[in-house]
């Protein structure tokens, strides 16, 4: 059957319009490469360009300057995501299952504790006063772990999300005998996975990039996670270019600017690859949970 003239041309322009928005949204993208990729001076005196004028690998060499330093970054990073991510899972699907039945005695009080954490929190103080002085995870990956497995958009999100699944589901497993447990986790869980793959991306992006509890936990240099050690790179870059460049001689001049843009590289390179795979799940878990009270 032939498709409405129409149709075709509202097909084409809608690929038009998508085509441009994605070109759009790679050019920031690009423009990060290219720098990256840049002599510095290039940058300081045109700004950036599609295509760099002289090629140059000085930022990389700059940020692989130590390279097992940035190994053992990555491995801390990888390290604290792949645990945070599943505990954090694990710890969020099951509170998320316990608010959603509803022959749950405490629902609606244990619900209202943890929405009402999202609108008061204690602060950075006290959190660091018990981090430190009461849990003694001061210069522990305990600091950088246990403090993100959980939150109450997660946790209010995965409830949503597993209020759209029947009750019948659930009844029918106790009439064969099945218990709470096992309800979780051979029906639920298998039904949530787009819920699971959206709470999981949230997870971890926020531990692959959490830079601010290792500044204020973490004082030993090979427990630094990858973005804090990045950040101390670039913090020695602006030194150097701002303090103690014109006593290292008047041709010395730090890769500042060049270096950001490898830093960013280096930083999003790895993580940017989980996108694909949770892509199919990540809309329907997003909308499903967000139209559901």
């Amino acid at each position: 059957m032939r498709a409405e003239r129409s149709t075709i041309v509202f097909n084409i322009i809608g690929y038009i319009v998508i085509s441009v928005l994605t070109l759009l949204c790679l050019l920031p993208f690009w423009l990060i490469i290219s720098g990256s990729l840049s002599v510095e001076d290039d940058i300081i005196r045109d700004g950036f360009r599609l295509v760099p004028q002289h090629f140059s690998f000085d930022a990389y060499k700059a940020v692989f300057s130590n390279p097992m330093q940035i190994f053992k970054a990555y491995e801390v990073t990888i390290g604290l995501t792949l645990a945070g991510t599943v505990l954090g899972l694990f710890f969020t699907s099951m509170a998320g299952y316990v608010l959603s039945r509803k022959d749950f005695k405490y629902r609606d009080k244990l619900a209202f504790f943890i929405y009402f954490t999202t609108l008061f929190s204690g602060g950075l103080i006290p959190w660091y006063i018990m981090i430190v002085n009461y849990l003694n995870w001061k210069d522990s990956y305990m600091a950088l772990l246990v403090p993100s497995l959980l939150s109450a958009w997660n946790i209010i999100l995965m409830k949503n999300f597993m209020k759209s699944i029947p009750d019948s589901i659930v009844e029918s497993a106790k009439i064969d005998g099945a218990g709470e447990f096992t309800i979780y986790r051979r029906l639920i869980l298998p039904l949530s996975t787009p819920g699971l793959a959206t709470i999981g991306l949230f997870l971890g992006l926020a531990y692959w990039n959490d830079w601010f509890s290792a500044n204020i936990f973490i004082t030993t240099e090979s427990k630094y996670p990858l973005q804090f050690l990045l950040y101390k790179i670039l913090a020695s870059a602006a030194v150097l270019k701002t303090n103690i460049a014109g006593n290292l001689g008047a041709d010395f001049k730090a890769p500042a600017e060049t270096l950001k843009m490898a830093v960013a590289i280096v930083v999003t390179g790895p993580i940017i690859f989980l996108y694909p795979f949770v892509q199919r799940y990540f809309v329907k878990g997003l909308t499903i949970g967000a139209v559901k009270g």
